[in-house]
């Protein structure tokens, strides 16, 4: 497992760095789009969609939905205050579950929750990249949920006693989440030295950072409360050794669109 796990992250890797470094425009749209097309199947599994004819077609409604979005730039604010709201409620449901659970079980409300997740991370992408720094800041709320994934993980085995999400997911804790919280904001403190932040932009970065890391957790969980409600263990096996494409971008489907908020809130 773990060999195999290695050998598709060593695929991985160059092609995702690839592909935010080196397209631009619709070339970065269609890339982008096609990672959450292929969540789209993923999670019409997680809808309790078994049938491949049904999976396709909730993925073509969403491959639809993006080309729309791409050429109505001017839905962006909307899908993105969308997600916004989203994540409020998801947070709310996810530290209420099973008893939530009677709120979005319906096959319906799970496709509809698809396109709140899905969507408005394609929409976060694309307006981080406009951005003058767009692919170092696409690289940074990556390396911040990355480094609070690392931090979680090892803060976690080390002193986790108080359970995060027992009904969600047993094996996180509260200790793991300050683990995580603690290694991204020692990011963020090294990029402000780096950059010769003011006080002032450090404070707006160490805030910033905080929230993009609860944020990425309630994303983390709230896939981890549908494969359980669902009963599967990954959305699907895409990804030898990963298990599929949501099990690996769940925490960034939170992040990015937060963090394309934040950036335009934290604009002159």
């Amino acid at each position: 497992m773990l060999k195999q796990r290695i050998i598709t992250a060593l695929i991985l890797l160059p092609i995702a760095l690839c592909g935010f470094f080196l397209l631009e425009g619709t070339g970065f749209a269609l890339f982008i789009g096609l990672v959450v097309t292929l969540g789209a199947w993923e999670w019409a599994r997680l809808a309790g969609f078994t049938e491949q004819p049904i999976r396709a077609a909730y993925a073509a409604v969403v491959a639809f939905m993006l080309f729309i979005m791409h050429i109505v730039p001017g839905l962006a604010p909307w899908v993105l205050g969308a997600s916004v709201l989203w994540w409020g409620v998801a947070t709310y449901l996810v530290l209420t579950y099973p008893r939530s659970s009677e709120l979005w079980s319906s096959a319906a409300c799970k496709l509809v929750i698809g396109l709140l997740i899905l969507l408005p991370a394609w929409q976060g992408l694309i307006q981080i990249k406009q951005e003058s720094l767009g692919n170092w800041l696409i690289m940074a709320v990556m390396v911040l949920v990355w480094g609070a994934d690392i931090g979680a993980y090892f803060s976690g085995r080390a002193f986790g006693k108080r359970k995060l999400a027992p009904q969600v997911s047993p094996g996180k804790s509260w200790e793991g989440v300050y683990g995580g919280l603690a290694v991204s904001l020692v990011i963020t403190v090294i990029v402000s030295l780096v950059r010769d932040w003011t006080v002032a932009q450090l404070f707006k970065g160490l805030i910033g950072a905080a929230i993009i890391v609860f944020i990425s957790v309630v994303g983390d969980l709230t896939e981890s409360m549908f494969k359980r409600q669902t009963g599967i263990k990954d959305s699907s096996n895409l990804l030898p050794g990963h298990g599929g494409v949501l099990d690996r971008i769940d925490s960034l489907t939170a992040a990015i669109p937060v963090f394309a908020v934040l950036l335009w809130m934290a604009a002159p």
